[in-house]
Order: structure tokens, then C-alpha cells, then sequence
């Protein structure tokens, strides 16, 4: 039976179990001390469990032993093993190799997952020794992180920092010839979005009260539905005051120029005349300062961080308006146009989506049609058609 004892001759503990047939002692410096025994036991007991799953790696815990050399001669797949990979070598690898087709912000946020998350937990085993179980015991945990925005980290998040282990491990499977892990394994489910959009009349009371300097980029932040990266982004080549549109070519990211990053995100806006008039009025205070549309005095794009703090969020508070992200003026502009009855294709193009799907499923209470509960649209069908031939 496995246990913690004591040698006599210097009276430190050492472990006393059974593997594959054979009686290990393996000696530690630890003196017998009710502390070192409650650690060692701990030890022992997932030593243990490891052996009855048949995952049991000597070496892991008692790299020097000459025991563990013994028992990799035994082992047939030691010399295999030998040719596989550490997940921190075969991420890197594979980080190296994917890099070219991402964009430099999605391979930040890759680089910055990896640093934080993977390799500091699967870092130092070998990618065919990571089980269903070690994912698991990953990801549970992360539930209790606490995110950048308060609270703890979402479902969505988790799941994208799943989302590269998972693709690491699968391409591991399929070049050293081993059965990946992630079989069963589900993304956690995300809950829908919950939008917060501002009324037209608490748009009007914002862009009344709102900085003399900012009113025209709120103006066109309410009124077109631009992402913050796209407004932020947003170029005096791409402004078409004769064809009375903003062209989408173009994002802000980090402070650098991005392509969008989908086909769909490239878009042609559609002007309203309150949206023209601002941007004429910027014109004549930005036009000559450089490329940006909204910039500094130095003609650098606006730090969007810097401008939520300093005047949207103060603002909001001044007016005793209900705290929203500035992100809520794009489901402003959304809701707004489908308060107005336009053709939900044409607000589905001006958004950047690719169909209608997901204005139904994230604006369905704000479309006119999909809020009527009394039946009265189909009853004045009926009247101007079916009645009337009775």
C-alpha cells in the first residue's frame, strides 16, 4: 500500500508505493514535519489516481530517478515519444506558421493568450499526453478570472481562448499520428446580446448637452451605425459628400490602420442629411490637419479610450442618462431605422452584416412587425383583400 515514511538514518520522508509491478522509494529532502506529510500525501494520492487511468508518467514527477529510466526501457513508446513535441514548442511552431494569414491584431490577442494562458498551463507536457481531462480542468477555472471590464471573465472570452488550444491540439493529432483530446468537448453556451439603445429623444438630449468639438462625431457615430474602429479609422478620401456616402475600406485598431476583417465589413454608408451636414461642418475644422476625419490637433486619430473616459461616460452621468458603452450608438442607429420602416436588407448592408439573420435575432423586439401582439396587420390584410371580395 502507498505511503509517506520516514528514513531513519536522517529522518526525511520519502515515497513508499507500488508501479508496474514494482516497489518504488523515491527519497526527498523534506523533514518529517505534519506540513511535508500533508504535501507529500497530496502528491501521492494524484500519483496514484494517475496510475489507475494508465497516465501515470514517471519522469513527470521524479525527473532524476533512476527508476524512471527503467521503466521508459520497459515502455516500447518511450522511443516514439521521444520524437513528440512539447506543447510550448509545437505552439510556437504552429503560432509561426498561422501568423501570415491573421491580421496583426488577432495575432496579439493569439500572442497574449498563449502568454497568459496556454503555456503557462500546458507549456512543459508533451502535446500527446494532454488529455480531456487536463482541457477541463483548464477551462473550469477560467469562470473565476476576472475580466477587463469588471466581473469575471465571459463565456464568450473562455471560449476564445479555447478556440487556439483547441486548433494546436488537432493539428498535433494529426501530425504525430495521435488521437486528439477534443472529442465531446463543447464551446460554453454565450447568452444572448443584450442591447441597450438610446431613444431618439435621449439621442437628441445627448447631442444637445455634448462638447461643441464632439457633437459631429457623435452625430455620425448615432446616425450610421460606424463600429468605433471604423468612425475612429475613418478617412477624408473615403467621405463622398457627392454621392452622399462613407465608404468602408478601412479600420483603427491599436492605434494602426487594419483592413476590416470580414468581406462583409466592407460597405458603402449612406449619409442622412444630419450625418452630411456634420461631416461638412468637421470638414472645415479637421480638413486640413491630415488624413483623419476625427483627429487631434496633430492630425492623429482620436485615442477612443481616453475619449470614453474623459467626455461620453461624464456626459451620460450629467444628463442622468443610463451608463451604455459607446458601442450601443451602432444599435442606436439599427433600431432607429428599423423604428423608421426601412427594408431590413438595406440596414443588414449599411451594418455590415451579411444577411438579415442577425438583425432579427439581436433587434427582433425593435422591428414595428415583430412587436405587434394584437393581430392588427393581418386583420387590415384581410379587410383590403379578402373582406372586400365577401
Amino acid at each position: 500500500m502507498a505511503s509517506i515514511r520516514v528514513r531513519k538514518s536522517n529522518g526525511f520522508l520519502f515515497f513508499d508505493f507500488r508501479y508496474s509491478g514494482a516497489r518504488c522509494r523515491e527519497y526527498t529532502i523534506l523533514p518529517d514535519t505534519p506540513a511535508n506529510r500533508r504535501k507529500m500525501e497530496k502528491v501521492l494520492e494524484k500519483i496514484q489516481a494517475e496510475i489507475t487511468l494508465g497516465i501515470f508518467d514517471y519522469r513527470k514527477y521524479f525527473p532524476n530517478s533512476p527508476m524512471a529510466a527503467r521503466f521508459e526501457a520497459m515502455d516500447p513508446s518511450i522511443e516514439q515519444d521521444e520524437q513528440i513535441p512539447w506543447f510550448r514548442d509545437f505552439a510556437e511552431q504552429w503560432y509561426s506558421e498561422k501568423e501570415i494569414e491573421w491580421k496583426r491584431s488577432y495575432a496579439a490577442t493569439i500572442r497574449h493568450t498563449f502568454k497568459k494562458y496556454l503555456i503557462t498551463h500546458f507549456g512543459e507536457m508533451k502535446v500527446n499526453r494532454i488529455t480531456k481531462s487536463d482541457i477541463l480542468q483548464f477551462r473550469s477555472p477560467l469562470a473565476k478570472e476576472p475580466g477587463q471590464k469588471g466581473g469575471n471573465l465571459s463565456a464568450d472570452r473562455i471560449n476564445h481562448i479555447m478556440t487556439p488550444l483547441r486548433m494546436i491540439l488537432e493539428e498535433a493529432a494529426t501530425r504525430f499520428d495521435f488521437t486528439s483530446p477534443w472529442v465531446g468537448i463543447k464551446p460554453l453556451k454565450v447568452p444572448k446580446t443584450v442591447i441597450q439603445p438610446f431613444s431618439l429623444d435621449e439621442v437628441g438630449v445627448f447631442l444637445s448637452n455634448i462638447r461643441g468639438d464632439f457633437h459631429n462625431y457623435y452625430t455620425t457615430r448615432f446616425f450610421t451605425g460606424l463600429r468605433t474602429g471604423e468612425i475612429d479609422g475613418l478617412k477624408w478620401k473615403y467621405v463622398d459628400f457627392d454621392k452622399r456616402q462613407i465608404v468602408i475600406h478601412e479600420t483603427l485598431v491599436d492605434g494602426q490602420d487594419e483592413t476590416p476583417k470580414v468581406p462583409s465589413s466592407y460597405r458603402e454608408v449612406q449619409m442622412s442629411t444630419l450625418v452630411y451636414e456634420a461631416l461638412q461642418r468637421q470638414q472645415q475644422y479637421t480638413g486640413d490637419l491630415g488624413p483623419y476625419v476625427f483627429c487631434n490637433r496633430e492630425g492623429t486619430p482620436l485615442n477612443h479610450r481616453n475619449i470614453t473616459r474623459r467626455i461620453w461616460y461624464p456626459t451620460l452621468e450629467h444628463l442622468d442618462l443610463e451608463k451604455r458603452r459607446p458601442y450601443q450608438t451602432r444599435h442606436t442607429a439599427a433600431t432607429l431605422w428599423l423604428a423608421a420602416g426601412e427594408n431590413p436588407e438595406w440596414i443588414a448592408r449599411q451594418m455590415g452584416h451579411t444577411n438579415t439573420e442577425m438583425l432579427f435575432a439581436v433587434y427582433s423586439r425593435y422591428v414595428p412587425n415583430l412587436t405587434r401582439q394584437d393581430g392588427s396587420a393581418f386583420e387590415r390584410l384581410l379587410q383590403n383583400n379578402l373582406y372586400a371580395e365577401v
